[in-house]
């Protein structure tokens, strides 16, 4: 069973992630990791943060020579912002009474957590609950990404909507690989420059974005998930770990929502046997049936909510005075779209890599790929 549990503060000494069940033998590029912790520093809209930290991973445990060894692989993404937070941070002994917060912001973990936790200081909840985080969700989905590769499967997403503008063209699978060479990972240029346009506007305004990123999957073989018990269904798996993403308040796979709006002739893939092989000539489901992979390419898009820290600040309350206040800043992003692409696209390969472990079983690579050359 693969398994990720990941630990860390947002300013913290680092964030790490330890993977079980990965096969051995697995070929692992750290060059490849740090490539995209670095497209999930990028985008347009981004802010000061991303200047102090420049992620790069530290694998601590589990590969030697580069390949895995079958034991639990141990990740580390150091953050270099520690150096100014250590005398606040440290779990030696820290000055808690310095950078307290109890002016809980809107949007954010803080006041349910304050409350839940049994807190006097905000900063116990966001420093866990930041999209800092997902830094080392992206490093293990790096490497998910590189054991679904070694079976042929590829994993490719772009950004679709930002700050109110959307594309609504639809792209092959081929035409989205360079697509990150956008400053926004938009595939069509005018409505790049378009987006960014909205948002210098909304940076002006003290505002933020959000958007909806989609992502692909192609190559994956009939079969994976489940339609025997609902809690082993493909979509459900996926849609659960993408909604446990910071910021994302809604899924959809295929039509999505669309669905709902048309007649079931205008929704339903028909099937056709064509060189001895069952195909379809449509992919309203999204490559999706009944909790199963059908073959086609998996389409899932995600939707971000604008970011809750606003440099003018929302109303709220101070939880320790109960009088109103103005919400704190933590943070300077306008637009984290596509840190939010990167993520999504990590969180998919992580959970699709269970899936086919799940089905495949296998201690070293050698058996999980000769399994895969098996199935129809």
């Amino acid at each position: 069973m693969l398994k990720l549990t990941t630990s860390g503060e947002s300013h913290g000494q680092a964030l790490t992630a330890i993977i079980e069940g990965l096969p051995s033998n697995l070929i692992i590029d750290a060059g490849e990791i740090d490539k995209y912790l670095a497209m999930r520093q990028s985008g347009y809209g981004r802010g000061a943060r991303q200047k102090i930290e420049t992620d790069r991973v530290r694998i601590l445990s589990g590969v030697r020579d580069r390949r895995t060894l079958g034991s639990p692989v141990c990740l580390m993404v150091e953050n270099k912002d520690y150096a100014n937070w250590e005398a606040y941070m440290s779990p030696y002994g820290a000055d808690v009474t310095a950078r307290r917060l109890t002016r809980v912001r809107p949007g954010h973990a803080d006041l349910t957590g304050v409350l839940k936790y049994d807190q006097t200081d905000a900063r116990n909840i966001l420093e866990r609950a930041s999209a800092r985080e997902t830094a080392v969700r992206v490093a293990a989905g790096t490497v998910a990404r590189m054991f679904l590769r070694e079976l042929g499967v590829e994993v490719r997403g772009y950004v679709r909507s930002v700050a109110g503008i959307e594309d609504t063209r639809e792209y092959t699978f081929e035409q989205l690989k360079d697509v990150k060479k956008s400053e926004l990972f938009m595939p069509d240029e005018k409505l790049c420059e378009e987006a960014k346009h909205r948002i210098d506007e909304i940076k002006e305004a003290k505002d933020t974005a959000g958007g909806i990123v989609e992502v692909r999957v192609g190559g994956l073989k009939r079969g994976f998930g489940s339609c025997m018990s609902y809690g082993e269904k493909l979509d459900g798996h996926l849609a659960g770990a993408v909604m446990s993403i910071q910021a994302i308040k809604g899924v959809e796979i295929g039509l999505g929502f669309e669905a709902a709006r048309r007649r079931g002739s205008g929704v339903h893939d028909e099937i056709f046997k064509e060189n001895g092989k069952y195909v379809h000539h449509t992919n309203n489901a999204g490559g999706i049936e009944g909790g199963m992979s059908n073959g086609e390419e998996i389409v899932l898009r995600a939707a971000m909510k604008p970011i809750p820290t606003l440099m003018r600040g929302l109303n709220t309350v101070d939880f320790v005075t109960g009088e109103p206040a103005r919400a704190a800043t933590e943070r300077s992003d306008v637009c984290s779209i596509c840190a939010c692409e990167i993520i999504v696209e990590s969180t998919v390969c992580f959970a699709l890599a269970q899936k086919v472990l799940d089905r495949l079983g296998g201690d070293n690579m050698r058996e999980v790929k000769e399994r895969y050359a098996l199935l129809p």
